[in-house]
Parts: structure tokens; sequence; C-alpha cells
């Protein structure tokens, strides 16, 4: 794809961005488990960071989702796993469906905070019991006058403790568990900072192994009252919504995992260049060099492959398959790059504060997080006719 200036202009002040306001505070942000979602979401907001793809009428750019990727791509160059995450879910997880389908009353009231940094948004699909499965989810909403009354559990929810409202799939009318669910805007609080919904307990914050700067909740929903207007586009087409929602989700993945990839083997180079041993340099010893040209081929493959879908997602292309390999591939270059990098600080790269450790850490998420591996070999296997579709 041919970037253009418009392109590299948004990259340019969201680098700056990042150097100037994100990394500074990243360490501090890793220690305390969370980050200042609201404070860093206004200043991205204010520079139109937050709505590249979304209406101008609701203060959105308006452009294409090539816009998006540069932008994934370049949160990469943040030190860290959790912060481009957390802005990721604002931006091309629980805003998409929204912007799509939400009503005008809807867009007005979720969308255009978010995209103006004002509100801080959460997609809540994962459940104790239903993670990659989300034709699982127990979370039902039941009819009641104007409101749905909402009951259940959401485990797993990026910026769930600092959310000001929860795009929430939950189930609603019939039996078949790919036509009963929807899509409900759920405001998590009765304003920014304020206290809870009546009904909504934040149960507990995990503690997770990497992504150590991003919240992460489990929330309890004990019979929430939500207007029934609240419905994003129609009844029981929240399913469909929330796989479309997902192929931006996971080309966002793909793409956002390119820089720090190779971030990864850069430093790792610079490591080896100065690490003397046996005479020599660690960048001596020809296998070093050739196992880390093998592993820059495959991010340039990931990088080849996450742009090719791009521009098919661009020219409106369904491109479930695509996305799915991009995210697949990501997700298993994230674990190769970053152990085998590891491997050659020694007993530098065992270390907590070390980058590359932080690395391993935080990019363990992306087999797991938006579809398993096994989930996207799956979708995969039926793209090819291997394997059948639901019905």
């Amino acid at each position: 794809m041919q970037l253009t200036h418009e392109h590299e202009q948004i990259r340019d002040t969201l680098k700056r961005y990042i150097a100037e306001q994100i990394n500074p505070h990243v360490d501090e942000w890793e220690a305390a488990e969370i980050f200042p979602a609201h404070q860093v979401f206004k200043g991205l907001g204010d520079l139109g960071l937050l709505g590249l793809t979304k209406p101008v009428e609701y203060g959105g750019m308006g452009l294409d989702y090539s816009y998006s990727m540069v932008m994934a791509e370049t949160l990469g160059l943040i030190h860290c796993g959790g912060v481009p995450m957390a802005i990721g879910v604002q931006t091309d997880m629980c805003t998409p469906a929204l912007a799509r389908f939400g009503s005008e009353e809807l867009k007005r009231e979720f969308l255009a905070p978010a995209i103006a940094g004002d509100m801080v948004g959460c997609i809540g699909v994962s459940e104790p019991g239903a993670g990659s499965d989300v034709a699982g989810i127990k979370s039902h909403a039941r009819k009641d006058g104007g409101d749905y009354v909402i009951t259940g559990q959401k485990m797993w929810i990026t910026n769930s403790l600092q959310a000001d409202w929860m795009c929430m799939l939950v189930n609603t009318e019939g039996s078949n568990p790919h036509k009963n669910k929807s899509l409900i805007m759920v405001p998590m609080r009765d304003g920014p900072h304020g206290k809870l919904t009546k009904g909504i307990e934040v149960a507990r914050k995990i503690r997770k192994i990497g992504m150590n700067a991003s919240d992460t909740g489990l929330i309890y929903f004990d019979e929430v009252r939500v207007p029934r207007r609240n419905l994003i586009g129609q009844e029981g087409q929240g399913f469909i919504y929330q796989m479309q929602q997902f192929q931006e989700e996971r080309l966002w993945a793909a793409a956002s995992a390119l820089q720090t990839l190779d971030a990864c083997i850069r430093e790792t180079i610079e490591w080896a260049r100065e690490r003397n041993m046996f005479g020599a340099t660690l960048l001596d010893q020809q296998w070093v060099q050739f196992k880390l040209v093998e592993l820059q081929t495959e991010v340039e493959a990931l990088r080849a492959l996450t742009w090719s879908a791009g521009e098919r997602y661009i020219a409106g292309d369904d491109v479930l398959q695509w996305a799915s390999m991009a995210k697949l591939k990501a997700g298993r270059l994230m674990r190769e790059v970053s152990d085998t990098c590891l491997q050659f600080w020694g007993g530098m790269g065992f270390t907590w504060e070390n980058r590359v450790s932080r690395m391993y850490r935080d990019g363990r998420l992306a087999s797991i997080g938006g579809g398993a591996d096994e989930v996207m070999m799956g979708i995969i296997a039926k793209t090819m006719g291997m394997a059948k579709r639901p019905a």
C-alpha cells in the first residue's frame, strides 16, 4: 500500500505524543498496574487520533481503515503492550459496531465523547465460561417495559476499571446461539469518574503475567437497567455485529505487533554487538546472525500479509480469512521472536526491567486475546472449505 503525506503526518503526530506523554511514564504505570486512561485518551482525542475512521459528524476524521493501521503500527513504539492495547480497545474494538449500526442518539451519547477522549469505553464479550467461544456467553437481558434488565458476568475486560461505558454482548430472545445475541450500550458510571451504575460491581482487578499497565476486570451485573433504545442495530444481530467488529480488531492486533517485533530484534542486535564472549562479540556468531535474519524475514512476511489484508478490507472485501491469518501469524511471532531474543540476552533477559522480557510477557497474550490461535485456525479451516460453518 502506498502511504500518503497524510498517513505520515498522523504517524509523526502520534510518535511525538508517545515520546513526550506516554513512554516517560510507562515504567511507573507498569509498577502501578494501571495507567490514567482518561488523561491519555483526552490527549489523543485532542489530537484527533481516537476517531480516524469514524464519521466526521461525531468528531471523527472519516478516513479509511489504512489510517487506523498506521496508528496501530505506530503504537508499537510504546514501551509496553498494555497501553497500546487499551487505546486499541477504544478505537477499534468497542466502537466499530456503535459507529456502524448505532442510532443517532447512541452515537451522540457514547461515540462522540469516546472520539473526543472524554469517555473511556470497553467491550464486554468474554465471560468466566466463554472466552473464544463467543456463542457460549451466558449474560442475558430481559425486557421490562422500556428497559432491558441485564444480569451476568464479564471477565478479562480491558479498561473496565476505568470505563464510562461498555459495549456489551448479551443473550436476548431465542435459543439459537448465533441468532439470540444483541449488543447493548451499558453506562458503567453516572458520569466521568462517577459512581458505578446501580447493579454493577467490579468484582476484582485481575493480575496478569504481562500487559500490567492495562487494567483488566471481572465485572458483575445484577439486574442492571438500561433503556431499550441503547440496543445497537437490530436485536438478535449481535453475534454478526461482533464478528464484523472482530475483523478490525484482528487487523489492528497484527498491525500493532509489527513495530514491537522490529524493536525486539533491533535491540537484541545492539546488545549482541556489545556482548563480548569467548574472544568475540555475540553478534560475531554466524548462527546468531542467521537466526535474527530469519526472524526479521518472518516479520516482513507478516507486514506484507497484514497490509494486503488491510488493502482488501478497505476495498470492501470480506477479509475473515486474511485477518485471521494475520492475527494467527502475529501471535506466533510475538512468542517466537521474544523467546529467541530473550535467549540471546542470557541472564539479562531474565530480569524484570529488561524491555525484551517485557515483550516476552506482554506478547504472550497475542495468541490468546481476541480469539485464540486455535480459533483462528478453526476459522481459516472453514474459509478453506475443510470444516463446517454453524447453521
